[in-house]
């Protein structure tokens, strides 16, 4: 008999039964903690509140008259106000002269924000190919110039394109066969509109200058170092490179620049003595010649919410291209 038969298997224990499984507990609900949700809104609520008191009672009031009969006569109280319904628009939308200040006030602001988004793009880059003292030198010439009051810049242009004392004639003057002294700049719309844009445009560069030096910071070299390998040319580098990246900005500053440019009245207002001809009349000017020139307090109303329509337009574009871009990214 060999030993593998006179050896006894070993037993081997039974397999315990799996444990049954825990009956299923019901967790407690989380409450939402409303702490942090709440706390931009308080923190928001002051600014809220002083644009509320500051700014709701005369958009009310703006409403209401653009609804009403209201002259002079219902300014001193001697007639009470009348309700009219949509005269007042009416009568706005199928005046010729104000869809002549439309076009006008379009095309002024088309061209301030064209002039002052290429002027500041080429400046910005060009802060970024200098250093030292210069760049330093260029910043501080902008702040100053952005910080400049509305007033005092208009009457610096003032001098500036003066008919017999400005700077500009005099040195137009002095190129080969053109005889500027004594031009009057203001004498036609346009060559004076032209000046008031210029005007404009030299306000708002700076900041758009300021941003996009900015954004130009976030551009990845190495992005343009590959370009550049892969043959591209600096119009090749700006143009696949630069602009995708400084795209939301760039819709931000061509809206905002819209927004103001299409709002400008101390420009023109000043410009003009206070007393702006026909033919440089924008929105805001005539409105407030309808209000307070003509006396017609609520057409002055009507056409200030028509503006804001206008605005309101430009600002639903705005929103549409920044969520589009939000989608891309």
């Amino acid at each position: 008999m060999s030993a593998a038969d006179t050896t006894t298997p070993a037993k081997v224990p039974p397999p315990r039964p799996a444990p049954p499984p825990p009956a299923p507990s019901r967790r407690p609900r989380r409450r939402r903690k409303s702490g942090p949700a709440a706390t931009p809104w308080l923190l928001l609520a002051p600014c809220l509140l002083i644009l509320a008191l500051v700014m709701g009672y005369p958009l009310v009031r703006l409403v209401t008259l653009s609804f009403q009969k209201f002259g002079q006569s219902q300014l001193w109280g001697f007639q009470p106000a009348e309700s009219v319904g949509f005269d007042n628009f009416g009568e706005v939308l199928g005046d010729g002269e104000f869809w002549a200040v439309v076009v006008r006030t379009i095309i002024f602001a088309g061209g301030a924000v064209v002039l002052t988004m290429v002027a500041g793009m080429a400046i910005a880059l060009l802060l970024q190919r200098i250093s030292g003292w210069l760049k330093t030198l260029i910043n501080i010439v902008l702040v100053a110039s952005w910080g400049m009051p509305v007033i005092v810049a208009t009457t610096v242009f003032k001098w500036l394109f003066d008919s017999d004392y400005g700077v500009f004639n005099a040195l137009l003057d002095k190129l080969p066969g053109v005889e500027m002294i004594g031009h009057n700049w203001f004498a036609s719309g346009p060559e004076g509109l032209a000046v008031i844009m210029l005007l404009v445009v030299w306000g708002a560069v700076p900041f758009v200058v300021i941003t996009l030096s900015a954004g130009l910071t976030q551009v990845p070299r190495e992005l343009e170092e590959a370009a550049r390998l892969d043959g591209a040319n600096s119009w090749g580098v700006f143009r696949w490179v630069t602009l995708p990246v400084l795209k939301p900005i760039i819709v931000m500053l061509t809206t905002l620049s819209v927004i103001w440019d299409m709002g400008v009245f101390p420009q023109v207002f000043v410009m003009r003595g206070g007393h702006p001809e026909s033919e440089f009349q924008v929105l805001n000017t005539y409105s407030y010649d309808r209000a307070f020139v003509v006396n017609d307090y609520a057409q002055g109303s009507a056409i200030a919410l028509l503006t804001v329509a206008l605005l309101l337009g430009v600002v639903a574009v705005y929103m549409r291209q920044m969520l589009k871009i939000g989608e891309v990214e």
